[in-house]
């Protein structure tokens, strides 16, 4: 051009490429929007390589560091993910991989704008947080180890010690040896404009009360924090100070619940969940009941009457976190008096034996009920002992809002009369028209090879689907995997599909970027080979039996026997065949 400036030209249409790079670096921030931007030319590739800020890694081993470097060289955040969601049900063997060492020590090297890192599910050293904490001290405001393992005390003592300017600390459920409580005394010290704290529900036990007070005192932005066990009446100076806390979660109740009076919390409150807390303690949510949005009672020792004398003092409740024992009537009084809910988790109920929660079970009465009076949610994930195909229908007709619905209908003796699912299931999926996850575990008989046909068909804006005991024959697989068109991570168990289909199912999946099965029908390991494609690996975990003790109401122990089927593992790979598989149990299809 005349004037000297750069022009763009995608479609016939001119724009300064200065207006370009404006628009897509600060309107443009959905990675699939990224995506499809980046194909339209070389220039548009090239700006939003320099350009985009985050990126999610879903598997560690799909791409290396030097990849990621050199697509995207100004990073500020980043989230990795190593193992696969199956491990959090110690479905896949402890020494599988998903190492943070290569990953942290190309950031050490590179990445000059890295602000924000995101581990889960990834084997961290503490060797790996020293190099992070002494490289990148100065510019580091957030370190999330989300259900990481492989590190201790030691390790967060030094980001601890040397991150000045962190705002988030995240090792909620990560598997961390505890050598001492000299890391949070090292927070305190040195951090005055942390935001988030949280070692929820992990096994960080050595803390004093005072150093939480301290954190409080020296950082007025705290507006988060989730502890292990803490007697809740040391804690009466942490509230005191932390005026602009929003969200607290943890804690501990000794043997005298009128003490817990004195507790006073911060005006701002609005999240709460404390563990142990049975119905003798519950009074002490109530002074902040008509402010809270969310509620986490899954390690709370309250029973189906609790429940819904709780909820019916929570009217502002936005996000509820609970076990079965919540019952048909819990859900009931949701639906009643929670108009504003948009999230509901309900976990399966146990104590240390295994033996479900009684006196509380979630069917589709609650389930019904739940649809008719909460029809602002977006997420559900729920266990149930009874279902009907109505259920679904109401679901489908009434919650126009669901993005995630995830549902397990619980393996008890009891007979369902209303199987198969295939119509529930049709409507569900026709009605919730914005789901992106959709998660379906069900009993053999629970959906025929037509409900697959449904599924495949009505699943258009779908990304991760879970599907468990489903389908009749490799015909119904098939059916599912002419449709699914936005699919990228497919999960599924204990499944009558034989090997070829599945291989066959993965090239028909156009969208398909990762693939985990357990518990499928073993024909000949040579029909997997069909799915075998440029950039596309594939892992096989042979079956395992593994012998246990299960302590006897006599107090003697008895072996039991249990077996886990074996697994494939399939995923698109820029980095090649994986080098670090552990001497036994796993390896590359080629191998086997």
């Amino acid at each position: 051009m005349e004037d000297g400036r750069k022009f763009s030209r995608a479609n016939g249409v001119e724009m300064p490429e200065t207006v370009l790079q404006c628009v897509i670096s600060n309107y443009i921030h959905d990675p699939r929007d990224r995506d499809a931007l980046s194909l339209v030319c070389r220039r548009w590739y090239e700006i939003d390589s320099t350009t985009r800020k985050h990126v999610t890694i879903a598997l560690c081993y799909s791409s290396t560091p030097n990849q990621l470097l050199r697509r995207f060289p100004n990073l500020n955040s980043i989230t990795l993910k190593g193992k696969p969601r199956a491990a959090m049900f110690n479905l896949i063997p402890e020494n599988w991989g998903g190492y943070a060492t290569p990953w942290v020590e190309e950031f050490a090297r590179s990445f000059n704008s890295l602000t924000t890192i995101h581990f889960r599910r990834m084997i961290v050293k503490d060797s790996d947080l020293e190099l992070l904490a002494r490289s990148r001290a100065k510019v580091l405001i957030a370190v999330k180890l989300d259900k990481c393992s492989g590190f201790s005390t030691d390790g967060i003592l030094c980001i601890a010690r040397h991150c000045k300017n962190l705002r988030t600390l995240f090792l909620e459920e990560s598997n961390i040896k505890e050598k001492d409580g000299e890391w949070l005394h090292e927070l305190a010290l040195n951090n005055t404009v942390l935001e988030t704290l949280n070692f929820y529900m992990t096994d960080l036990n050595l803390i004093k009360s005072g150093d939480l007070e301290h954190i409080a005192r020296n950082c007025p932005s705290l507006v988060s924090v989730k502890i292990n066990e803490c007697e809740l009446l040391e804690l009466c100076g942490f509230f005191q100070a932390a005026v602009g806390l929003q969200e607290f979660a943890g804690g501990s109740f000794g043997e005298q619940p009128e003490k817990y009076s004195a507790l006073s919390f911060p005006q701002r409150l609005c999240g709460l969940g404390f563990t142990y807390m049975g119905r003798k303690e519950m009074f002490i949510i109530f002074p902040v009941r008509l402010q809270l949005r969310r509620l986490d009672l899954l390690y709370a020792f309250l029973d189906t009457e609790d429940h819904c004398l709780l909820i019916q003092q929570c009217p502002n409740l936005e996000v509820l976190e609970t076990r079965n024992v919540i019952g048909d009537q819990g859900l009931e009084a949701l639906a009643q008096y929670c108009k504003k809910l948009k999230r509901l988790r309900i976990e399966r109920g146990a104590d240390e034996r295994g033996i479900e929660d009684e006196g509380g079970l979630v069917s589709q009465r609650g389930l019904t009920a739940l649809a008719h009076g909460c029809v602002e949610l977006e997420y559900i994930a729920v266990y149930v002992t009874d279902i009907t195909n109505a259920c679904f229908e109401c679901i489908g007709s009434k919650l126009k809002n669901l993005r995630d619905f995830r549902f397990v209908l619980l393996d008890r003796e009891e007979r369902i009369t209303d199987l198969p699912l295939d119509n529930g299931v049709r409507a569900l999926l026709q009605g919730c028209q914005k789901l992106k996850r959709f998660a379906l575990y069900v009993r053999p008989g629970g959906l025929t090879d037509v409900g697959m046909g449904y599924i495949g068909r009505y699943s258009q804006n779908v990304r991760w689907m879970l599907l468990g005991y489903v389908g009749e024959s490799d015909a119904g697989l098939i059916q599912f995997s002419a449709g699914c068109p936005s699919l990228q991570k497919l999960e599924m168990r204990g499944c009558c599909f034989s090997e070829g289909a599945l291989a066959l199912a993965t090239l028909r999946l156009t969208s398909l970027k990762y693939f985990w099965i357990q518990g499928y029908r073993s024909t000949n390991a040579r029909d997997l080979l069909i799915m075998t494609r440029p950039f596309w690996n594939i892992e096989v975990i042979p079956a395992t039996r593994i012998v246990a003790d299960v302590e006897e109401d006599q107090g003697a122990e008895m072996p039991v026997i249990i077996e886990h089927p074996a697994h494939i593992l399939a995923y698109f790979s820029l980095a090649g065949q994986r080098t670090d598989f552990p001497e036994e149990g796993v390896m590359p299809l080629e191998a086997a």
